[in-house]
């Protein structure tokens, strides 16, 4: 199973061996509370935010977003703005109830139209 955003910081900040008083205290005027409630999935860090825990625990910004399971909202938008098609393709798939199983396997096997395009 793939780790979440707040998983994947909880992860790496008990490999390094941090309390979450001392994560947080690291991370500069974070509240311990605050960093609980991203491990837990309650809140998302802000990019700021984020960027500093990327910095803490040594790894890169994008090595943690890749655990961010949030929607691209603002993608999916834009996309169905340019494409009606897009729009109602994702409306049939939540009417179909298509798992997200279903998704990354389409996914593995059609080749995908590059970003732009």
């Amino acid at each position: 199973m793939k780790l979440t955003l707040g998983s994947k910081i909880r992860s790496l900040r008990e490999e390094k061996d941090f309390s979450l008083r001392e994560f947080a205290k690291k991370l500069g005027g974070i509240s311990a509370a605050h960093i609980s409630d991203v491990e837990l999935g309650r809140r998302y860090p802000s990019e700021p935010l984020l960027g500093k825990i990327a910095h803490v625990l040594g790894v890169s910004v994008d090595e943690l977003t890749k655990h961010d399971s949030r929607a691209p909202v603002e993608d999916m938008k834009r996309l169905s703005e340019v494409d009606p098609a897009f729009g109602f393709a994702l409306r049939k798939l939540v009417e179909k109830n298509v798992t997200a199983d279903d998704i990354l396997k389409l996914t593995q096997s059609k080749p995908t139209r590059e970003k732009g395009k």
